[in-house]
């Protein structure tokens, strides 16, 4: 694009744009001539594209970040899409988090749906997603729209969008939505009234914290001592209310990070799976000696949890996901549930070997959860990315809240026995073998990285990692018997042991991620500990491996 192009494209949109903020923005970057080309060219050189993630994207003016235009476009491609489809009159729920600009976001939705004939109810406050989630079934809506970016950077916002079942939105909606805000041309021809949508009350609220009794065992224990965290985010109100409801102690707060604050002060990333982000949490935890942490991300749809671990410095380790989403299922089978338990094909395959054992039904799916929460007869849903779907039929996406009031619930029954949830995962080692599972996760400035690591493995596959033999390419693109086609490459390994490996570009962030399981034997509990070595050895030889054959 030339530079009169760019000069073109930016002069028309700052014609149009209804904030003063990115007005100004945009004025000062054209003042600067020639020296913000590349900026210019950043900015305008493409559009943010409208996936399965709906958008997400860093805050600013311009077609390829986050802003009021962009946003409006969106909202009505939505409207557009919904009309097509019949909606016309039907009601959208908008809900929204904390973030720089997510009331705006939201409020213009609201706006452009009720101009396009549609309703429109704006939850109340900034809440967490999952209570957006639930009001979508609750409300008899016909689509739902959070305004979130989950755990991203702090300068970064989106917009996710969900159907009347209350799932995410998967093929071929996404694209049929993505071609009605192409055909979205000036913003004047959006009608945009000042007023006309309602404002909900707390009476969604209180329904979905009243939904949440169905999480838990009417008189179970519930002794569980917890710090918590909402990593600056919108999960503390909803959380601290629900402990209180069902007679938890209530939990401990990370002062520091427990209110909403779009600049996340204490944490380079607002993720609790980040180095360094629960370093709060744990220093509240060797204060007050808690029995386990649990953290929610920004949005309060996944769930973190550590426990107390003496053979690491500082006393508390964090769960992986994958453990914390063996724990719930094994919860879940001692309760006596049944239907389907799922998982992300990215997530452990301990989980099929639990469901395979209790005589429940047990499916992958791709990544992320506007698949898992389509899978037939689902009872429990869980990814790696410490989300969990343990109530489906309240709230049919990741959850952070009822996931930590399972969580408590588990905890508090094992406390009761003098155990723990170590206890239990060793257990579980012992029935099913040692699934220990990590990550290569490589954050890049530059997204032909990931395309050139995965073009170098479609090239050259490994046929050895770690010593052991790749007995299993597939190329995921072309899709399989069970999985629609996806991004990603996936890798079966035996030697000694049996180990898979996945690698997928994120959907979300600018990361490529490579998936790490490996499968070691246990006879009994005694050898626990040379099983984790023996683990922990091959996983780092296959991250090494791996990232050489991937040129990283």
């Amino acid at each position: 694009m030339t530079q009169d192009d760019l000069l073109t494209r930016a002069q028309a949109w700052l014609a149009e744009d209804p904030d003063p903020e990115t007005r100004e923005e945009l004025g000062a970057l054209l003042g600067r001539g020639e020296a913000a080309r590349d900026e210019l060219a950043a900015r305008f050189a493409g559009t943010l594209q409208f996936g399965t993630a709906g958008l997400r994207g860093e805050l600013g003016a311009g077609p390829m970040r986050m802003n009021r235009s962009v946003v409006i476009r969106a909202a009505a491609g939505l409207a557009a899409y919904l009309k097509a489809k019949g909606q016309t009159g039907g009601l959208v729920v908008i809900g929204y988090d904390a973030r720089y600009k997510s009331a705006d976001f939201a409020r213009d939705t609201a706006a452009v749906m009720t101009g396009a004939g549609l309703r429109a109810a704006l939850l109340p406050r900034p809440l967490p997603t999952p209570v957006l989630a639930y009001a979508i079934r609750h409300l008899g809506a016909v689509a739902g729209v959070e305004v979130t970016a989950s755990h991203n950077p702090p300068r970064d916002n989106g917009y996710k969008v969900y159907l009347g079942d209350g799932s995410q939105i998967v093929p071929p909606a996404d694209a049929e939505i993505a071609a009605e805000i192409d055909a979205v041309r000036a913003l004047a021809d959006v009608p945009r009234p000042d007023s006309g949508w309602e404002v909900l009350g707390d009476e969604v609220l209180e329904a979905y914290l009243a939904r949440t009794d169905a999480v838990l065992t009417p008189g179970s224990p519930r002794s569980v001592r917890t710090v918590y965290t909402a990593m600056h985010g919108v999960g503390k109100d909803v959380l601290t209310a629900a402990f209180a409801r069902h007679g938890f102690p209530p939990p401990a707060l990370v002062a520091e990070q427990a209110d909403p604050d779009p600049a996340f002060p204490t944490v380079a990333f607002p993720n609790p799976e980040e180095p360094g982000a629960m370093d709060l949490a744990f220093e509240a935890a060797r204060a007050v000696d808690p029995d386990i942490v649990i953290a929610n991300d920004p949005d309060a749809d996944r769930c973190a949890v550590a426990v107390p671990d003496a053979s690491v410095e500082g006393g508390w380790r964090m769960l992986r996901g994958d453990e914390v989403g063996a724990l719930l299922a094994a919860h879940l089978v001692h309760k006596g549930a049944r239907g389907v338990f799922a998982e992300s094909i990215v997530s452990s395959s301990l989980l099929g070997r639990i469901a395979a054992a209790a005589g429940v039904g047990h499916e992958e799916t791709l990544t992320g959860f506007k698949w898992i929460a389509r899978v037939e007869g689902l009872r429990y849903g869980y990814e790696e990315a410490l989300g969990y779907c343990v109530d489906p039929e309240g709230v049919r996406d990741k959850d952070g809240i009822t996931a930590a009031l399972a969580v408590a619930e588990l905890a508090s029954e094992l406390k009761e026995q003098g155990r723990t949830l170590t206890d239990l995962l060793d257990d579980l080692a012992v029935a099913h073998g040692l699934h220990a599972t990590d990550q290569l996760s490589v954050r890049v400035e530059d997204l032909s990285v990931i395309a050139n690591a995965m073009a170098a493995l479609r090239e050259k596959p490994p046929v050895r990692l770690a010593g052991l033999t790749v007995v299993s390419a597939e190329d995921l693109t072309k899709g399989t018997e069970t999985l629609p086609p996806t991004d990603g490459l996936r890798y079966y390994l035996e030697g000694d042991y049996k180990a898979r490996v996945i690698v997928r570009p994120s959907g979300t962030e600018p990361k490529l991620k490579c998936y790490l399981e490996v499968v070691v034997p246990v006879a009994d509990a005694s050898e626990l500990g040379t099983a984790r070595a023996t683990a922990a050895g091959v996983l780092a030889a296959i991250k090494k491996d791996l990232a050489e054959a991937a040129g990283l």
